[in-house]
Order: C-alpha cells, then structure tokens, then sequence
C-alpha cells in the first residue's frame, strides 16, 4: 500500500513540476529574441490540402491535420503563442480539438514544438516523438548535441511523450503515418508519410522535416565533440527523403516548398491539384546542395 502511495504521489509531484514549469515558461517572445515570430504568426486560414489532410497552421509554421472519424492526428504545434490560432483553425474546419488522439512532431525546436504542450492539454492527446526529440519536449529546451544550442529559445514543456522507433507506424482508426528519422537539421529530426484518398484516388503525402545546416555561430557540423554523427545524419536523412513515396510535398515552413502559394494557386483554379512528384526531388536536391556547401565552407577553414 505504501509503494502504490507512493507512487501516486511521485507521479502527482511530477504533474505538478511539469505543469509549473509550462507556467513560467516565457511563449510572446521579444522580438530581440525572436526576429521571425511576427512573420511567423500572422494568420493563415485553415485548408483541405487533399483527403483528410488539412493546414491548420499559421502562414509562416506548418501545423497539419489528418483527420478520421475514430480520431485524429496532428503533427507540429508552431510557436507557443500560436497554439490558440492552431486549434481555431481546427475548430473552424468543424472538427473538435478534443478529437486529437495523436500529436506528432517534425523536430523539436520551439517554432514546431512550442505549441504542443497547449494543444496536448485541450485535446488529451498522447505526443509522441523521436528518442531525442521526446526528451528535448519534455524538457523545454534543447540540448548540446543541437547545432542550434543556445540560440533555440526554450517552450512550455510536456510532461511525458512517447518515444518512437525508427519507421515506426502511428495508428488512429484507419490512420497510418509512418516514421521516418531525417536527422541533421537537429539529431531527432522526423519526416512523415501516409496516404490521403479523395473519391478512388489515394495519393503519398510527405511531411518533410527541415534539412537546413543552420546553427548558433560557433558550431561546426563537420568538426564538434557535442553532435559527431551531424554530417553523416544529414547525409542519411537526405537519402531517406530522396526514397519515399512523394505525390504532395508539405514542410516545417511552407515556404520550402512554396505550399501557401501552392494551395493559392489550387484554390484558384489555376492548377487543377498540389500533386506534383518533380518537387519532391527538387526539394530534396536542393537542400542537399545547400547542405553540401556549408559543409565544404567548414572543410576550407583552418
């Protein structure tokens, strides 16, 4: 009876620690801290991207939906102070945040996990991640094996997240997302796939996580004691990428794949879908290439 006690009383301590910790967690950054969080709010409203995927994010962080009637799957929260503009726009597609079985994540930095913890005490929903992604979210903060390590701003933070394995399928109802490690850009980073159907044509959706060498000044992803593996994850993140099934590409910032202009253009007429496999494979070039030149900009140093 003691030990039960007990442990009902460590795990009500931990609730507690966790819960005011997301409290002194500061989420309206000054603009000192964070240069891109004014771009990175402004609204964007909610859209069918096709099936039963839709963009519930903000116009400059990608948050996606998939949804089922058994319950649903979110990956990304964007920022802190984003979450609210999040759920809105889940609300506003007529689904009900509290439906949210699942909440999944690209990589854990405070632009894409920040508002996770909010929308993980709405719904309910389990959060689940990358081994060290999991870490990094409950925490709130990154690490030292992250290039970005003391400039990533910290983000309320979630009391327990379960980890994944490498191509590990994620089940709601007849949803099934897989995962994918593409670290480099962070060492847990996570892209996703699974398939969306309209009518009798179901098509490979690709959340790609970011692929981008962008790191605190100081930091060498070719020489550094803190994250060795970085060239090689990134490496073989990047071929991971250039292998999956791709019809609709989605990213962390939808910019990197032009997906705001590209709904625009769907929503328009003036292109009859967003499905276009060429971009899948230019996106993942070009990332490599721009990976490959930070890299050789590194070697040439002394």
């Amino acid at each position: 009876m003691r030990r039960i006690l007990s442990f009902v009383l460590f795990v009500t301590g931990a609730a507690t620690a966790a819960a005011q910790a997301r409290d002194t967690v500061r989420v309206d950054y000054p603009a000192s801290a964070c240069h891109s969080c004014a771009a990175w709010t402004v609204p964007h409203r909610p859209t069918r991207i096709y099936g039963n995927t839709y963009y519930v994010g903000t116009n400059g962080l990608s948050s996606i939906l998939i949804t089922s009637p058994a319950g649903h799957i979110l990956i990304d929260g964007t920022l802190a102070m984003a979450a609210p503009q999040v759920m809105a726009n889940i609300r506003a597609l007529g689904f009900r945040v509290e439906d949210i079985k699942v909440i999944l994540n690209s990589n854990a930095h405070f632009d894409h996990a920040g508002g996770i913890a909010a929308i993980e005490r709405a719904s309910g929903a389990v959060v689940e991640a990358s081994p060290w992604s999991a870490a990094t979210i409950q925490r709130g903060a990154s690490d030292s094996a992250d290039p970005q390590f003391g400039i990533d701003l910290p983000f309320p933070p979630v009391g327990f997240v379960r980890v994944l394995r490498d191509g590990e399928t994620i089940r709601v109802g007849p949803l099934a997302l897989t995962a994918h490690f593409t670290p480099g850009h962070t060492p847990g980073g996570t892209s996703w796939t699974w398939l969306s159907c309209e009518h009798d044509t179901c098509l490979h959706m690709l959340y790609a996580d970011s692929q981008t060498a962008v790191s605190a000044d100081g930091f060498l992803f070719t020489k550094n004691t803190t994250y060795p593996a970085a060239v090689q994850d990134f490496e073989h993140g990047l071929s991971v990428l250039a292998n999956l099934p791709c019809d609709i590409l989605m990213t962390t910032h939808p910019e990197s794949s032009n997906l705001i202009e590209r709904l625009a253009m769907r929503d328009s007429g003036r292109v009859a879908n967003l499905r276009d496999s060429v971009l899948c494979k230019d996106y993942v070039a070009s990332a490599r290439a721009a990976v490959e030149q930070r890299f050789t900009s590194e070697r040439s140093k002394p």
